[in-house]
C-alpha cells in the first residue's frame, strides 16, 4: 500500500508546534515497522472501499491522527509543547455546536468545523473532547439521532426523508445506528406513535 501525504496537511496540523518551513521527517517509518501507521492505513483502505455515514469526517480524523503521529515520532525538529488547555471556550463551543446543528444534513468535515474555532484540526479534536467528553464524530452522530427521533415523533415525514434530512446515507444507515443507540428502530417508533394517536 502506498499513501501520499500532502505537505500542507503536516503544516496545517503542526502549525502550533513547528515552524512550517522547518518540517522535515526522518524516513525511518519507510523501513521500520510501525503498528500505529499500519492501523491507520488499514482503516483508511477499508473506509475508501466501503465508505458510509460520516465517511469524510472519519477520514479527516484519520489523516489528522496520522499527521500528528508523523510529527511527534519522526519530525527532525523537536515540536514545542502546546499551550492549549481546559477545552474550548464557552463562546467557541456554542458557535461550533450551532454550526453542527444547522448543517446536520451535510457531510460535515473536521477541517471546516475546526475553522469555526480558528485552531488546527488536531487541537480542535482534543479540546472538543475535553469540553464535551466525546469526539466531534460522536457528537454529530448523537445530534443526528436526536433530530431523527424528534422528527419521527413530531412530523409526517417518511423514514427515508428523515434519514436524508438528518445526514444519514439512507434508511438502512439510520435504522442501524438508531437501533444501536436508542434500543429500538425508527419503524417501531412510528408504529408506537400511530397506536398512541389512535387511542387518543
Amino acid at each position: 500500500m502506498v499513501l501520499a501525504v500532502d505537505p500542507t496537511l503536516l503544516k496545517h496540523v503542526g502549525q502550533d508546534w513547528v515552524n512550517p518551513d522547518q518540517i522535515e521527517l526522518s524516513p525511518r517509518f519507510m523501513s521500520e515497522s510501525d503498528p500505529f501507521i499500519q492501523g491507520i492505513l488499514s482503516t483508511l483502505k477499508e473506509e475508501a472501499e466501503v465508505g458510509g455515514m460520516g465517511s469524510c469526517l472519519l477520514i479527516d480524523s484519520l489523516k489528522t491522527a496520522l499527521a500528528v503521529h508523523l510529527l511527534r515520532s519522526y519530525c527532525a525538529t523537536r515540536p514545542k509543547l502546546s499551550s492549549y488547555s481546559n477545552g474550548l471556550s464557552s463562546v467557541t463551543l456554542t458557535l461550533v455546536k450551532e454550526y453542527i446543528n444547522h448543517h446536520l444534513h451535510q457531510d460535515l468535515r473536521l477541517e471546516e468545523i475546526a475553522a469555526i474555532a480558528q485552531i488546527s484540526p488536531y487541537h480542535f479534536l482534543r479540546l472538543f473532547k475535553q469540553s464535551m467528553g466525546i469526539t466531534p464524530h460522536q457528537y454529530i452522530l448523537q445530534c443526528r439521532l436526536n433530530q431523527a427521533k424528534h422528527l419521527l415523533q413530531h412530523s409526517e415525514l417518511s423514514i427515508v426523508e428523515i434519514a436524508i434530512r438528518t445526514g444519514f446515507c439512507d434508511q438502512s444507515h439510520l435504522t442501524r445506528y438508531f437501533k444501536r443507540m436508542m434500543g429500538t428502530t425508527p419503524k417501531h417508533m412510528l408504529q408506537l406513535r400511530s397506536i398512541s394517536e389512535r387511542s387518543q
